[in-house]
């Protein structure tokens, strides 16, 4: 578990499952208002969550024991991410988050950039010294949160369902 401040980030349990999917379904409904592209109506699904736990993957962040935010924070890889329309700052070990929301309670509050700083310092303490994350075009929250982490663009990655903007950062 790594913490800072008010904030905790752990593992999620299968006690949190229905929380868990609870904060996407928040997520899908916010990017279904505002017309963005990035999720579907079937995805991210339950079976997400599930198989996200299942992996170890999924991750939630407890602002004073409160899960406001979850994601899927992954160590083994992206398969998408070797198919990269330019090139990455790295080509070791990385860390990626897929995935990310946050509880309509706790949107701009600086909670999605927590996530991100206890996911770096998470990766630090293995050993791991970038992170990639991809997002869709019309995501310009994560694009400008991005940014403003210090992230670079490095070009496109392609998925089934269309191409994404990739970015890392080395810390």
């Amino acid at each position: 578990m790594s913490q800072t401040s008010d904030f905790s980030l752990r593992p999620a349990t299968v006690l949190d499952a229905d929380r868990c999917w609870q904060i996407l379904q928040q997520g899908k409904a916010q990017m279904f208002r505002e017309g963005k592209k990035q999720w579907t109506t079937t995805y991210p699904s339950r079976q997400s969550v599930e198989s996200d736990l299942e992996h170890g993957a999924a991750h939630v962040l407890e602002r004073r024991g409160e899960v406001v935010a979850y994601g899927a924070v992954i160590f083994d890889g992206e398969p998408a991410y070797a198919q990269i329309e330019d090139r990455w700052l790295t080509h070791g070990d990385y860390v990626v988050i897929h995935r990310l929301a946050v509880a309509d309670e706790a949107k701009r509050q600086g909670v999605a950039r927590e996530y991100f700083n206890q996911v770096m310092h998470l990766a630090a303490l293995r050993g791991v010294h970038s992170i990639k994350v991809d997002t869709n075009y019309d995501n310009f929250y994560m694009q400008h949160l991005l940014r403003s982490l210090g992230f670079t663009y490095c070009g496109d990655v392609i998925y089934p369902q269309g191409s994404r903007l990739a970015y890392e950062k080395v810390f």
